[in-house]
């Protein structure tokens, strides 16, 4: 479907290369290699953006993924070439990927593996999906999620710390709301 596109030109074109630039192929690749070691399939996984793209395009991989991470996430694969089976299939993967955890804001639009957009953002999809992995039992790519650590103060630390002024606050000097001056002041 991208090779029927018209290619881009001026604004547009200037826009798809910021894009294309903050990709980057080390972490593509650490994708990719993670995608193989979960999925347990031979797959090439150089990072450039062509083979980060022919791996991936048709999204049975993607959807091979989830369903490696948890069981049935995605009910039907499609194995065709047809484009919106292909579309179909990265839409699962999507929806499967914000069930399993992944936030919004760090998912991708269809179109911008389908259409080769923005792969920068699909990378970024599999990193989170990666670090939301290791809370189904299977290895994560990148640093370890946080876990929430809450703490309870009783009511009389509480009032304690409201009586304390830090240092970081700074001091006045004398200072107020008038401002200070310094010698004659500005007459208008």
């Amino acid at each position: 479907m991208a090779n029927n596109r018209a290619t881009k030109s001026g604004f547009a074109a200037e826009a798809q290369r910021k894009v294309n630039a903050k990709y980057s192929e080390d972490l593509a690749k650490e994708c990719l290699e993670w995608v193989a070691v979960i999925t347990g399939d031979d797959l090439n996984t150089a990072g450039d953006m062509d083979n980060f793209y022919e791996v991936l395009r048709d999204g049975t991989l993607l959807c091979k993924l989830v369903n490696s991470i948890k069981p049935n996430m995605v009910k039907k694969i499609n194995h065709t070439t047809m484009a919106f089976k292909c579309m179909e299939n990265i839409n699962a993967f999507l929806e499967a990927a914000k069930e399993l955890g992944v936030p919004p804001q760090e998912t991708f639009q269809t179109v911008d593996l389908w259409e080769r957009q923005n792969l920068n953002s699909v990378v970024i999809c599999l990193q989170s999906l990666g670090r939301k992995a290791d809370k189904y039992g299977k290895p994560h790519i990148g640093p370890k999620e946080a876990e929430k650590n809450e703490r309870m103060f009783s009511e009389d630390k509480l009032r304690a710390g409201q009586t304390i002024i830090g240092l970081q606050m700074g001091s006045n000097k004398g200072a107020n709301q008038s401002g200070i001056n310094f010698g004659n002041t500005r007459h208008m």
